[in-house]
């Protein structure tokens, strides 16, 4: 029984399928070029092939290849057919016992017999392009492709065409791939097909590879429609991105997100981030909120900051400071506790804002030192605690970036602190 190989597109591998000798004896007669001349199989040689195929099927690959090696040892008196029939046995079993440096030498000694078939020796080559590709030779892939092109009288199989594309995106040809694939695709859909969902990725590999992220954008388009993965719709959104379209961004991620496709910490933070920046930090919010809640979100400090901070936008500032709070805990220098003793200033929760100012002076390390002084200087206004204030107010007009809001407040705590000193003298007289 005679064996050939056929392939499988994309070079995931190969399937053996065992060709029937009925089958078989009608190749050899049937529909080749009328100039190709193909000598017959013969019976003796067909019965010790048949003889390793049997030990082959019981998975015993030594006999089979010694019943081979008996068969080759006769090959002086074998004609181009036999030989390329008994290669082609020492590759199918090479292949099934994963040698696959010894199956491609069986399967090159294949096409070197002239001559054969040219079906068998077409599938063969396509073989062999599989294969080297698997095997990392891509220039080889290629060169057995174009052979297999010269014995081709249609147009070009979108396969074939295919695994070409893989050889050069693999050997970093990105602008040959992109000419292969794109065609193969082309042809595809002309004729009402859908493309296999590993072209378009390859595709949109080579796109981005040559650095043009409008096609890749297509690509994703594409396959958004046609496959409606998950990952699809956040890559996509991802490449609206990258083309400065942020709203089309948030437009898409908030699509993926109603059906169920925002899941992952990283795409639920990223969602968070455009709903701030696009002026929706409720919506932000809210969606972090349940993520922390449900775990999905660690309680870390750059998921909490972000927290308070999105609150605080939405003007929702008794939820932002709880958030803030736990930030702060987390961090080790004063910037969180500085942006909370603002807040908590606005919020007219005097005490706290003179703690987290406190807090933040105590951690160091903040950009305006002077604000913070300035506005632990407003909170002791506020509690009537005039000197202290005036204290803190000093301390903020030594900065240059606070120095102008302090003068001035200086001057109105001064007043305030004399008319109270006024109006206490008074009442003591």
């Amino acid at each position: 029984m005679a064996v050939v190989i056929t392939a499988v597109t994309l070079g995931t591998g190969l399937s053996g399928v065992l060709i029937a000798p009925s089958a078989q004896a009608q190749e050899t007669k049937a529909s080749d070029k009328p100039t190709r001349r193909v000598p017959t199989l013969r019976s003796k040689v067909y019965e010790q092939l048949a003889r390793a195929q049997a030990a082959a099927d019981e998975n015993n690959l030594s006999e089979a290849i010694a019943i081979l090696k008996e068969v080759e040892d006769k090959s002086s008196s074998m004609n181009s057919y036999e030989k390329a029939m008994m290669y082609n046995f020492y590759g199918f079993i090479y292949y099934n016992d994963e040698q696959y440096d010894q199956a491609l030498n069986a399967f090159e000694q294949v096409v070197e017999q002239q001559p054969i078939p040219e079906n068998f020796e077409m599938t063969t080559l396509f073989s062999l392009a599989q294969l080297h590709l698997m095997q990392g030779n891509y220039d080889k892939s290629v060169r057995f492709l174009e052979r297999w092109e010269s014995l081709n009288d249609g147009p070009v199989p979108p396969k074939n065409l295919i695994l070409k594309a893989q050889a050069y995106y693999q050997n970093k040809l990105y602008q040959e791939a992109a000419g292969f694939i794109t065609k193969a695709i082309e042809d595809h859909e002309a004729e009402g097909m859908i493309p296999d969902e590993n072209w378009l990725v390859l595709q949109r590999a080579i796109f981005y590879e040559l650095k043009q992220p409008e096609k890749v954008k297509d690509v994703l388009i594409k396959m958004v429609k046609l496959f409606n993965e998950p990952k699809y719709w956040i890559q996509l959104a991802g490449m609206y991105g990258e083309l400065g379209e942020e709203r089309k961004q948030l437009a898409i991620m908030e699509s993926a997100y109603q059906q169920g496709y925002v899941e992952s910490a990283a795409d639920i933070f990223n969602l968070a981030q455009l709903y701030y920046y696009h002026r929706a930090p409720y919506k932000g919010a809210k969606l972090m909120e349940q993520a922390l809640e449900e775990g999905v979100l660690e309680r870390n400090l750059r998921n909490l900051k972000f927290l308070g901070q999105s609150w605080s936008l939405a003007k929702e500032q008794d939820k932002a400071i709880p958030a803030m709070m736990a930030a702060s805990e987390l961090s080790d220098d004063g910037e969180l506790d500085a942006q909370l003793a603002q807040i908590l200033l606005n919020a007219e929760r005097w005490d706290d804002a003179i703690s987290s100012a406190d807090r933040a002076l105590e951690k160091g390390e903040l950009r305006n030192p002077g604000l913070v002084y300035l506005v632990k200087g407003m909170a002791l206004y506020n509690k009537k605690q005039y000197a202290l204030a005036l204290n803190q107010l000093a301390e903020a007009e030594k900065h240059q970036s606070s120095r102008g809001m302090a003068q001035q407040w200086k001057q109105f705590v001064e007043s305030e602190k004399t008319a109270q000193e006024r109006l206490d003298a008074e009442l003591s007289s």
